[in-house]
């Protein structure tokens, strides 16, 4: 019997550092297909594929089974799609697209990692009152994640005072019975002082953007802490409530879900979860290795 063959790839903007192409690659010939996953970055590319539009139509020309989509291009991708599933349309983001029959139909499953991550690590973890930094496009799926998860009263701060309030609004909308409010990130200090648990949905604290999204003065032995970056597996943020001895959740686990989710949707096959999150601290390992 042939070995299922698939082909897929990563749109986005400056995506060299990626661990994609070698976490899916690695699963899917441990799965017996061959399989191939390509970068396709849009600042590099020429002509029709140099847009999300033209990157879209080829990888249908070319068949392609899936695309993941990154930075700058979740929100731009879905008006050249056929279908959104339903998590997508509510959270307008797409981060994983899969070619079936010849249209293109966009799925969220940024929202799905974060949660699995967060179940997975920290089963017992009270989500009546947490307090999110950041409401970009992660920070979007995060908050949908959190309150699918049950959270009761969720407040979000951003750099950008109306993408906050644009990400509360949402989540207003679609989670009636919970408690949705936004709040400048220099009044973050009252909420979490209430908070049972703090979500980093920021850059800060990733390579290149050195610090803490809060005060490591405002952690507490009590307040679960969770961090959307994997690169460094520990932040500044988690090694600091860690150091209190508060419960911590990094971002590896949601990056290694997330690629996990589009794995099955391009496959329709269930990937070992072990076997990949295993594979991306290796990755991360030997990226640590080589920069020291």
């Amino acid at each position: 019997m042939a070995a299922q063959s698939v082909l897929c790839g990563l749109i986005g903007d400056g995506i060299d550092g990626s661990f994609s192409p070698a976490l899916h690659e690695a699963e899917g010939h441990a799965q017996g297909m061959n399989y191939v996953y390509r970068l396709l970055d849009l600042e590099r590319l020429h002509g029709a594929a140099a847009t999300v539009e033209g990157i879209i139509d080829l990888a249908r020309q070319w068949g392609f089974d899936g695309l993941n989509v990154t930075h700058p291009y979740k929100q731009q991708v879905m008006a050249y799609l056929d279908e959104l599933s339903p998590d997508a349309a509510r959270l307008e983001a797409v981060n994983t697209v899969v070619f079936t029959a010849g249209r293109a139909v966009g799925h969220n499953t940024d929202w799905t990692g974060f949660g699995s991550s967060l179940g997975r690590e920290l089963p017992g973890a009270s989500l009546d009152r947490v307090v999110q930094i950041g409401a970009g496009g992660a920070g979007v799926a995060v908050a949908y994640s959190a309150l699918s998860r049950g959270a009761g009263h969720l407040t979000v701060t951003d750099v950008d005072p109306d993408r906050a309030e644009h990400c509360r609004d949402t989540m207003r909308k679609l989670f009636p019975g919970s408690v949705v409010d936004a709040v400048p990130a220099s009044e973050i200090a009252g909420p979490l002082a209430e908070a049972s648990g703090l979500i980093n949905a920021t850059p800060i604290g990733m390579v290149g953007f050195p610090g803490t999204p809060v005060p490591v003065e405002l952690l507490r032995p009590d307040l679960w802490v969770a961090d959307v970056i994997y690169r460094p597996i520990e932040t500044p943020l988690i090694r600091a409530a860690r150091a209190l001895g508060a419960p911590t959740l990094g971002g590896a686990g949601m990056n290694v879900f997330q690629a996990a989710d589009a794995f099955q949707l391009f496959t329709g096959v269930t990937p070992d979860f072990e076997r990949m999150y295993a594979h991306v601290l290796m990755l991360v390992d030997q990226q640590s290795r080589r920069a020291a």
